[in-house]
């Protein structure tokens, strides 16, 4: 598995500390942060941009996006006295599917060994890949061995046949070949990729919640990330491209305002929560291309916070309702827990728990991002969640058990010579 980066920074015992980066791409902002791998993680520098070149995860600009990520990076970089070569990068883009499967190899000594788990692996891997598709992320859920299931560590057990429950994470090749270019001409390298709504579980998940059962869904700017973890495994990934941007289009294009404007009146007076003062509570604006705003700035323009629910709630609605299009096709819903977590920037919309919740008939709660050692509380937010989750999982990559970035794509090298270890095993 790839490891993040090690870099050398000064100590009294001239040891180089592992440091960790993660970059966060999405529509809105590019956050890139930098950690030392203690335990736990120690954050040492982070960077934030504006986002541009990025549309729901994808990149449609290659120039735009590598400037904005060259900011980022570079402000990191610049704070933490470090500069990175590899980062651990969030994909939230490209269509997400997860698959279900069962991978199989004989186990030649009759006790299994380091080298039966490595061919098993390699086996789901190249089986995870299908045409026009790539592989973002891969982890075992269980082990069977012969007639024994529910097997955590099959090393060093007797036993002839050896199955593993794996459960993978693919995308479009088109958008996965893009982040890797933009990653190229910034001059880093994915060490790993990971589905941004389960980087955001690990941040935002309680112990226990992993545990039982938890879904966690990360509205984001432009798409939603749902993540579905039990019993510490990833089950479920998916990934919508709505998000909290369609809100602000839509009071846009009703209000005839700018975008700045728009956002702003969401941020401040957008609300899912029906009150009797909604009607008289008004809310002042100026209207994009105003031929009295240079002569005359007073003259604005009035809506009112009913008014402004009412153009909220279809948007939310729709979203939420796809989002749970997706669970319950999933067919796991009953394994992701009673309680639905949500996250992202998106989440801060007032109101959304209980509107959210009376719609999927299950508790539903907003979470902050566990912060980082060193990293303030006030500083923390949901829109945080992703960054921060990569370096929880980078710190201790056991947590995913993700395939590394570039085992995934040493598979476009060496398709050939797995076929006939899938006509065998398979």
């Amino acid at each position: 598995m790839g490891q993040a980066f090690r870099a050398s920074a000064p100590r009294a015992d001239n040891r180089a500390p592992e440091i960790i980066g993660s970059l966060d791409i999405g529509t809105s902002k590019i956050c890139c942060l930098i950690a030392a791998a203690t335990s736990p993680p120690r954050l040492l520098g982070i960077g934030h941009q504006r986002a541009r070149g990025i549309v729901a995860g994808m990149v449609v600009d290659l120039d735009e996006a590598e400037q904005a990520v060259r900011t980022a990076v570079a402000r990191a970089e610049r704070q933490a006295g470090v500069t990175l070569e590899a980062v651990d990068l969030s994909v939230s883009g490209g269509q997400l599917a997860s698959t279900h499967f069962a991978a199989t190899t004989t186990v030649a000594t009759g006790v299994v060994s380091d080298l039966d788990l490595h061919r098993l692996a390699e086996g789901a891997r190249a089986y995870s890949v299908r045409e026009g598709r790539a592989l973002v992320h891969m982890n075992r859920i269980a082990y069977r061995l012969d007639a024994s299931a529910g097997i955590r560590d099959p090393r060093g057990m007797a036993g002839r046949t050896l199955v593993g429950d794996i459960h993978a994470v693919t995308a479009d090749d088109g958008p996965i070949r893009n982040l890797r270019m933009l990653l190229e001409r910034c001059f880093l390298t994915p060490a790993r990729f990971t589905p941004a709504g389960l980087a955001s579980a690990r941040a935002v998940a309680t112990p226990e919640e992993l545990h039982q059962g938890v879904t966690v869904i990360d509205i984001g700017a432009g798409t939603t990330s749902l993540a579905m973890i039990r019993e510490g495994h990833d089950i479920f990934v998916d990934s919508l491209p709505v998000g909290g941007d369609h809100l602000t289009y839509d009071i846009r294009a009703v209000l005839g305002t700018s975008l700045a404007e728009a956002e702003r009146i969401k941020v401040l007076y957008g609300t899912l929560v029906e009150a009797g003062s909604d009607e008289r509570d008004v809310v002042t604006y100026q209207r994009l291309n105003d031929p009295l705003a240079a002569e005359a700035e007073s003259e604005l323009y009035q809506t009112t916070r009913a008014h402004l629910r009412q153009l909220l709630v279809p948007r939310v609605e729709s979203l939420l309702a796809q989002v749970l299009e997706r669970l319950v096709a999933s067919g796991l819903q009953g394994y992701g827990g009673g309680r639905i977590v949500l996250t992202g920037g998106g989440s801060q919309l007032v109101g959304l728990p209980i509107f959210a919740g009376r719609i999927w008939s299950r508790p539903v709660r907003v979470a902050l991002p566990q912060p980082l050692s060193g990293m303030g509380s006030s500083s923390c937010t949901p829109s945080l969640a992703t960054a921060i989750g990569l370096i929880a999982a980078a710190a201790n990559p056991a947590t995913l058990e993700c395939v590394g970035v570039q085992q995934a794509a040493d598979h476009y090298g060496y398709l050939g010579r797995v076929g006939q270890w899938l006509r065998e095993n398979f």
